[in-house]
């Protein structure tokens, strides 16, 4: 089953409406690129989806596992590159929960690099993720 989602465009600013919730998020252009920089852009989008999908994925995959996972963040940096104007490279610090074990730091680690957003960009786009480990 899939999701809807509808945007619409006034000017510069897209409304993107998530169907199933009515959860609203607001894109423009980055200054760069004509926009006034105002929000996300479409392409910062794609960072956020990444570091999140890596969040929520360890955090969904940990207990199916056994594994204990609390509360972590994560930075992320978009770099564009061109032409054609994309992005070239989101790199990702993930602060991750205090406390957790060295012999389950390489597990999360593959569970965030194999999330499914970062499965379903392009190869060549440059993901690397450091984890910091408090």
């Amino acid at each position: 089953m899939g999701v809807s989602m509808t945007v619409r465009i006034a000017g510069l600013e897209c409304a993107v409406t998530h169907g199933p919730s009515g959860a609203v998020i607001r894109t423009v252009p980055p200054k760069d690129n004509g926009g006034d920089g105002s929000s996300f852009s479409p392409t910062d989008m794609v960072g956020a989806a990444l570091a999140s999908c890596a969040l929520s994925t360890m955090a969904l995959v940990a207990p199916k596992e056994g594994l204990t996972f609390g509360e972590a963040t994560a930075r992320v940096e978009k770099e564009m590159v061109g032409p054609p104007r994309r992005i070239g490279s989101l790199a990702i610090v993930i602060t991750m929960p205090a406390g957790t074990k060295p012999e389950q730091r390489a597990r999360f680690e593959e569970i965030a690099r194999s999330c499914p957003v970062a499965k379903s960009l392009h190869p060549e786009l440059q993901m690397p993720m450091q984890f910091v480990y408090p």
